[in-house]
């Protein structure tokens, strides 16, 4: 299956949250409610240095994306 890099995601049991999953590596659904990150991997400590690297830019990405799908529907 070819899954888009990110998805947009909600629950009943959480009502005012949404969530931004990340599927490629490194995976992880990022809360927009209140900005709270899982991570879908285990690491290393090598991949920690790396994550931590490339965790700001991917958060960022992942808001850009909730950001951009939003304003698709209010067009």
């Amino acid at each position: 299956m070819d899954l888009p890099r990110f998805l947009l995601a909600d629950n009943t049991d959480h009502p005012t949250a949404v969530f931004v999953v990340h599927t490629e590596y490194p995976r992880f659904i990022l809360n927009l409610e209140n900005d709270e990150v899982e991570w879908l991997e285990d690491f290393s400590a090598e991949d920690q240095k790396e994550l931590e690297a490339s965790a700001e830019s991917l958060i960022t990405e992942a808001v850009d994306f909730y950001d951009r799908e939003i304003s698709r529907y209010d067009d």
